[in-house]
């Protein structure tokens, strides 16, 4: 049975209600998990095509832009030679650059949402994925398995390690944060 179409079935998806209406929800759970790999390897595949992009077209902006600097020392030497149609078409060329940088950046701006709406959508699929290895081992050990720790959630996979790690560190400031208003509160 196939139980995911899409990356936001797996990141919308109800465990507990899928899980209850499954008559072997062990196995259901190894068919859900294998399709949230799949799923996750998708989206990191994606992740790395958007940020590729949005370095290339930045890469492409900066380029241009530094033309834009060639086009108007070039009309000013031309002005300053006399030739005033010379300089009328470094000015046209440099205008040409300036619209063609309006579009790139319009093209960045999408690049950059397109790879932050994909990193979040990651971000989303890991925390599903690592709710599915919970339950699982809970599962496994008849409904009585304890985390050993944050990092347990989601595996030891290397692409997934220095997410953990991010995360890791965002669970400890956060607690330092609640700590400190404690404190204060108090």
């Amino acid at each position: 049975m196939v139980y995911f179409s899409r990356l936001t079935d797996i990141v919308t998806c109800s465990l507990t209600e899928i899980l209850a209406n499954e008559e072997d929800p062990q196995a259901a759970l190894d068919q859900i998990l294998s399709e949230m790999s799949e799923g996750l390897a998708g989206a990191q595949r994606s992740v790395k095509t958007a940020t590729r992009n949005e370095k290339r077209i930045s890469s492409e902006l900066t380029e241009h832009k530094s033309q834009i600097d060639h086009w108007l020392q070039k009309a000013k030497e031309s002005l300053a030679a006399g030739n005033e149609n010379e300089a009328r078409l470094a000015l046209l060329r440099k205008k040409e650059v300036e619209d063609l940088i309006a579009g790139l950046q319009q093209q960045l701006d999408a690049a950059t949402a397109t790879k932050n709406h994909m990193q979040t959508t990651l971000r989303a699929l890991e925390a599903r994925v690592a709710d599915a290895k919970r339950r699982k081992r809970e599962l496994e050990n008849g409904d009585s398995a304890k985390d050993t720790g944050p990092a347990s959630a989601i595996g030891s996979s290397d692409s997934a390690t220095s997410t953990v790690s991010e995360r890791v560190q965002e669970v400890e400031d956060e607690l330092a944060d609640l700590k400190k208003q404690l404190e204060q509160g108090s």
